[in-house]
């Protein structure tokens, strides 16, 4: 079959059913010059070449998962953001809703990600400083006053406690009289790279896939529309690896959560189309294009190959982006605005379901109000003015794309097929290879940027004398002590006897093998805390400690 005629067949077969159910934004499109753009080019008569490549919405999904991708539908924008508290949160939601961001994303504080409440000692000076502190039903419904989770999709960058949280939105939602069936976003649920890259995890290995199993099997038929995993590797990424090593080691860890839903007795074409994926998006622009077109079509590969998976959406890798945080610097900080759209270009280019741009005041504070807006409309510019949304996969069939995005997924398939002779993801968690590999790329960059052999503006190359002219957020203590105060109030007004006997009965679940969200639900809308939840699954599971602790 000739190109042309694959074309025509992709047409016929796969973007025509498509447009029925989402239209393209406009009937036609052109370059600024007038230009008509095609809806996606057409590759080189080569059978081998097409092979690899395909159409947008066709396996290996080279080209995107959908078939009309930005042309039909833009990117969900999320400002990741939380801070303070609930209230002071809320208002910065419905602020960026009122901008034009399409999707939230809620950043939760460092007790709240490690299973404590605001009144526990170990938050002490932690609480709202680089995220929203939620320990109760109370905190969740004040986080999303106002804003009608039926109608917005939500993620939350939550981990360790993933469940509990979304326990606490399934009861926000349900109380507000939204049918849990209808709620939309995702989770991140991702442990593996929490012993990794990022350390706020709480319970071993064992105990903490359970939970992620309970997720998935609960949310395949109470809230089917859930995104129940955004398997990372952002952080990944952040920590210092190569992006090779970013797709490599993130998709490593995507085999073994499918391996371990599997054990749980879950159907592959069932939870798999509701895996999803975050991954960073840096300053070395091609690359990064060809990294995430590389991790789509090395992950329909796993999936088919591997799993035996069959259903179209259990082999697509949707994922969401985030900008590099790492590469911002606290010197010239206005120069930030310049990375972060060159990487959101990346990864609109690169197929990005939604995308995060950070702002240019993060290597300082919290970002403010203004520096927020200009990261948005950062992502809107790029929607609206550049045109790159305007054609499906603009740089499909380029020779050093096509050329970098087969030599990425090779090489990552020689770091998973290493990880897959020591045992899996977490074997080479447990043993300390992935940590090592990430350590030296880290070592190699960073000797890089001291040498001079790697350049960043305004630190190792054109510096200045400068002094900061940003105002600076920051959070009042005060916030501390309110919120501990609301948790007294919360624990004075409970049913005691309720929540005593609801916290014995979620001890002997955990040590059993029923699935514990529904109780977790029972028990958020019974009063009980996210803390007082996570000690009575500390005392049966116990805490993770790294090889070589004591």
């Amino acid at each position: 079959m000739s190109n042309n005629d694959a074309y025509k067949k992709w047409q016929a077969e796969i973007l025509e059913p498509a447009l029925e159910r989402f239209p393209e934004r406009k009937d036609n499109y052109t370059t600024a010059s007038g230009i008509p753009l095609p809806r996606a080019a057409v590759p080189p008569e080569s059978e081998e070449y097409l092979q690899k490549l395909g159409f947008p919405g066709e396996q290996p999904y080279t080209r995107g998962v959908y078939p009309t991708m930005h042309r039909g539908r833009l990117w969900t924008m999320r400002q990741y953001a939380g801070y303070a508290s609930a209230e002071e949160s809320n208002q910065r939601y419905r602020y960026l809703l009122e901008q034009g961001q399409t999707g939230l994303s809620v950043a939760f504080d460092l007790p709240t990600q490690i299973g404590y409440d605001s009144d526990h000692p170990l938050a002490a000076g932690e609480v709202g400083r680089v995220g929203v502190p939620i320990s109760s039903l109370p905190d969740m419904e004040a986080l999303f006053r106002d804003i009608p989770l039926d109608k917005v999709s939500t993620s939350m960058t939550i981990n360790a406690p993933a469940a509990i949280l979304l326990a606490m939105y399934i009861a926000v939602a349900k109380k507000g009289g939204v049918d849990p069936k209808s709620l939309r976003g995702t989770i991140q649920n991702d442990i593996l790279k929490e012993y990794v890259a990022r350390g706020t995890y709480i319970f071993p290995p064992q105990p903490s896939m359970r939970l992620i199993t309970d997720t998935f099997q609960y949310c395949q038929t109470e809230v089917p529309r859930w995104n129940t995993i955004s398997i990372s590797g952002y952080h990944i990424r952040e920590a210092g690896s190569t992006a090779i090593q970013e797709v490599a080691f993130t998709l490593a860890n995507g085999i073994a959560y499918v391996e371990a839903a599997l054990n749980a007795g879950l159907n592959v074409d069932g939870f798999g189309r509701r895996l999803s994926f975050f991954f960073n998006a840096h300053n070395d622009f091609l690359e990064e294009i060809a990294k995430f077109r590389a991790a789509r079509r090395l992950w329909a590969s796993i999936m088919e190959q591997r799993f035996s998976a069959s259903h179209p959406d259990a082999l697509k890798l949707r994922f969401h982006t985030q900008t590099a945080g790492c590469t911002l610097t606290a010197q010239q900080p206005h120069n930030n605005v310049v990375r972060v759209a060159l990487q959101a270009l990346a990864a609109v280019l690169g197929g990005t379901q939604s995308l995060h741009t950070n702002s240019m005041d993060e290597a300082l504070s919290l970002p403010t109000e203004e520096a927020v807006q200009v990261a948005l409309r950062t992502q809107q510019i790029l929607a609206e003015e550049s045109g790159v949304a305007n054609t499906i996969d603009p740089l499909g069939g380029s020779y050093l794309v096509e050329s970098l995005t087969d030599e990425i997924e090779s090489r990552a398939r020689e770091y998973i097929a290493e990880i897959d002779r020591q045992g899996g993801a977490l074997a080479a968690i447990e043993n300390g290879y992935i940590q090592g590999e990430i350590q030296e790329a880290a070592y190699r960059q960073q000797l890089a940027l001291e040498t001079g052999d790697a350049h960043q503006v305004g630190v190792n190359i054109y510096a200045m004398e400068e002094t900061i002219a940003l105002d600076l957020l920051t959070v009042d203590p005060v916030q501390e002590k309110s919120q501990q105060e609301r948790l007294a109030r919360l624990r004075a007004e409970r049913d005691g006897d309720r929540a005593d006997k609801l916290q014995a009965k979620l001890k002997s679940t955990a040590e059993g093998d029923d699935n514990l969200m529904p109780l977790l639900i029972e028990c958020v809308e019974a009063g009980l805390t996210l803390g007082e939840i996570t000690d009575t699954l500390r005392g049966v599971w116990g805490e993770y400690r790294p090889p070589g602790w004591f």
